[in-house]
């Protein structure tokens, strides 16, 4: 069976098990900074208090060997205590949240509060010329969601950051 075209480049969910202590994120930054990785999405928040860890989701894309490499080097970090590339070991789930506002009134103001509804997204803030909606679900729906805004009157975007964790009975 053939393997993975190195050449080809291809979106990673990397969820990176780390030390909370001062200066990992700076460090893993660092290493994406550092050799010219992009990173697309980056969440970061405690998960075991106990244990005193947090967990980091990384979004970033580039090629097999990139990515393969990008996972090398996180494991080689000191504070790091398990590596996943969530995209090849199998199904997961992953989220993300955005705050969108939207300016505008008349028709425009309507068919905003059409589509919201179409998408599930909630209003959370109101005046007489804007909507603050709450939309949570995959990237793409998020992206749909905004582009379809911008001739309603997009005004601005806020964004979470994908968070992601394995389906089933696999854990990081």
């Amino acid at each position: 069976m053939p393997g993975p075209d190195n050449h080809q480049l291809r979106s990673a969910t990397i969820s990176v098990l780390v030390d909370n202590e001062s200066g990992v994120l700076a460090r893993v930054i660092g290493l994406f900074s550092g050799r010219g990785y992009n990173i697309d999405s980056l969440t970061v928040a405690p998960v075991d208090d106990a244990r005193g860890q947090s967990r980091i989701n990384v979004v970033t894309s580039g090629t097999e060997m990139v990515i393969e490499q990008i996972k090398a080097q996180l494991e080689r970090l000191v504070p790091v205590h398990r590596v996943a590339d969530l995209t090849r070991e199998g199904a997961h789930v992953a989220r993300e949240m955005a705050l969108v506002k939207v300016l505008g009134t008349g028709d425009a103001r309507v068919e905003s509060l059409r589509i919201a509804d179409s998408f599930r997204a909630r209003v959370v803030d109101t005046t007489i010329e804007s909507f603050v909606f709450e939309l949570t679900g995959a990237t793409d729906k998020l992206d749909a969601f905004i582009e379809l805004m911008r001739p309603l009157g997009l005004a601005e975007v806020s964004r979470t950051g994908v968070a992601a964790i394995a389906r089933g009975s696999r854990t990081i």
